[in-house]
């Protein structure tokens, strides 16, 4: 952790589950759930990850039976849920409301294309919200590395208010260093001053309550124009811890690149 970035303490109790919406629709990347990795679906990979997190449980939420299937066939609970959802927070919605979770209890939602997401990262999404009961949701971020990524729309950045809570996530460079220099090198000079800037990390903690009613929420003006479905709760005065930490997580599955990458790794540390 440098001196620019602070941490809540871990709750080495936290009680949660973990929810792995996965789905068939991706066109980049045709039936990427089940893409072979090293011998094992995806889905199944990202299952066992999450497994050695401190989860209590770990279920996959789907709605197409060839994923249920396998994961039926590896061993990984799974429960079906409906077709046509809009976003993956209806599919969490419905999840854990089929599994009945208590209004308090902590939900961490690992995206299904996640098979090297790692899981003290997923305890310390659990804990930030769990230490902050001011929260709804908590989430992740670690320090930008470079001006270009600053200012790469397709980076989400996020600016942290006092008490490591969310003020705003933005796909725009900010907070914006007004009077550094253009050669004044990177982070800029008043990162120390506690805003660096911070790389926006997409995996989520819920409390189920809130969880359940989100998707009725109406959908906000800001995340319409910006594209992030986290500025609704943002804007319905709702609170969304942070946990930074100083290392990027390694990057999901998307395309074929980043699979015969993900395949190549598995291959170089058999």
């Amino acid at each position: 952790m440098s001196a620019c970035t602070t941490a809540p303490a871990s709750q080495a109790q936290t009680a949660f589950t973990v929810l792995i919406p996965a789905r068939m629709a991706s066109t980049r990347l045709p039936d990427k759930p089940l893409a072979n990795i090293g011998g094992l679906p995806m889905v199944v990979r990202v299952a066992r990850q999450a497994s050695a997190s401190r989860a209590q449980q770990v279920i996959v939420a789907t709605d197409d039976a060839r994923i249920a299937q396998v994961c039926d066939q590896h061993g990984v609970a799974c429960i079906m849920t409906a077709s046509g959802h809009r976003s993956g927070s209806d599919r969490l919605a419905e999840a854990a409301a089929a599994v009945a979770l208590d209004d308090d209890h902590l939900v961490v939602n690992v995206q299904g294309d996640e098979p090297w997401i790692p899981p003290a990262l997923i305890d310390a999404v659990a804990d930030v919200l769990a230490a902050h009961p001011e929260a709804v949701m908590g989430t992740a971020a670690h320090p930008i590395a470079s001006p270009e990524d600053f200012h790469n729309p397709n980076v989400v950045k996020v600016v942290l208010r006092a008490g490591a809570l969310a003020q705003y996530f933005s796909r725009a460079p900010i907070p914006f260093p007004r009077d550094a220099a253009p050669d004044s090198g990177w982070p800029p000079p008043q990162a120390c001053a506690g805003a660096t800037p911070l790389r926006h990390i997409g995996i989520y903690s819920y409390r189920a309550r809130f969880l359940r009613t989100f998707p009725a929420l109406q959908a906000a003006p800001t995340e319409q124009m910006e594209s992030l479905e986290q500025l609704r709760v943002l804007w319905h005065g709702h609170q969304i811890a942070v946990h930074v930490t100083e290392q990027a997580p390694p990057p999901g599955v998307d395309t074929p690149d980043d699979l015969a990458r993900a395949r190549a790794w598995v291959h170089d540390h058999a």
